[in-house]
């Protein structure tokens, strides 16, 4: 069988079941899976990120999972330039490339890639979190609107990692990053070559699965995990720590909720991150809508129907 020069991407919101649609289609392809999660990527970063076990791999390659250290301020201009070199590599043993994720910026960033910013800056960037850790988000996030407000506009309070990389990009180079996010370079030949599938089930069975798996993050020790990622030196205010249940887990071994309000509060962080998720996708005008979950039947013949 011929490899088709199609990229797939499999996404849609967390709890779906991406992986084993991604994985099912890698293996009628010949294909291999490019993650493009971005707490998976992480290491050490394990019981609530649905990380797909050695079975649920089923001997299809995967590439950007476990790949940098939790310290890391991992950044989708990182990754689009690392999955770049991944999709070289797997088309060049004649592959066909699947990303498989659901975060929509990392995929929007592989195929328009984002403007040269600068590299960052630890002292300036100290100097924020210091200031967030101080004053709280919403006084952040109205120093950003002060000096780019079009970018504090499209950012929400609580997206501190952004908003403080606004405030870098403006204060290091002068220029307002709202302004210069237009600067961006050309698109990679692949780009056209990617199909977009978004898995849209049931909205109440999805919310369903999203609370019973959160419950089973902190009944499988996740506020352990937690401990021992910041005793090992990693900091609350990373990216691998920002994601939503290890936010409210933080907050909890601050003493700034307890245990009950930090479970709670992460199903509806969850929920809530579905909801934007089936909003980003519904603004990428090619997307291909697969009704159901990712185990349901005959999806990979529907991708493969719609790529013919």
């Amino acid at each position: 069988m011929a490899i088709s020069k199609t990229i797939y991407a499999i996404s849609g919101p967390t709890a779906s079941g991406k992986t084993a649609l991604g994985v099912e289609l890698a293996l009628r392809v010949g294909g291999e899976v490019i993650n493009f999660d971005s707490v998976q990527i992480y290491k050490g970063i394990e019981i609530a990120t649905a990380k797909p076990t050695v079975e649920e791999m089923r001997d299809v390659p995967h590439h950007l999972i476990n790949y940098v250290e939790p310290s890391v301020n991992y950044t989708a201009a990182d990754w689009a330039r690392d999955a770049a070199k991944a999709i070289e590599v797997i088309e060049s043993r004649s592959k066909t490339v699947v990303l498989v994720g659901g975060t929509g910026f990392y995929l929007r960033t592989l195929r328009q890639p984002l403007f040269d910013s600068p590299p960052t800056d630890p002292i300036l960037r100290e100097k924020f979190r210091e200031i967030h850790r101080d004053k709280g988000s919403a006084y952040l996030h109205s120093m950003l609107a002060e000096v780019d407000p079009e970018l504090a506009e499209n950012l929400g309070e609580n997206d501190h990692v952004r908003v403080i990389r606004g405030l870098e990009v403006f204060h290091q180079t002068g220029k307002r990053m709202s302004d210069v996010q237009l600067d961006r370079a050309n698109a990679p030949e692949f780009a056209s070559r990617i199909k977009l599938f978004v898995l849209s089930p049931p909205r109440d069975e999805l919310y369903a699965r999203i609370n019973a798996r959160t419950e089973q993050h902190f009944a499988n020790g996740l506020i352990d995990e937690v401990k021992q990622l910041r005793e090992s030196g990693v900091r609350d205010d990373t990216n691998a720590l920002g994601a939503h249940a290890y936010r409210r887990v933080c907050e909890y071994l601050r003493g700034e909720r307890d245990l009950e309000s930090a479970i709670e509060l992460s199903k509806q962080n969850v929920r809530n991150y579905a909801k934007r998720q089936f909003t980003w996708f519904r603004s990428e005008s090619d997307a291909v809508w697969l009704e159901g979950f990712g185990t349901n039947e005959g999806l990979v013949h529907e991708i493969l129907a719609h790529s013919s």
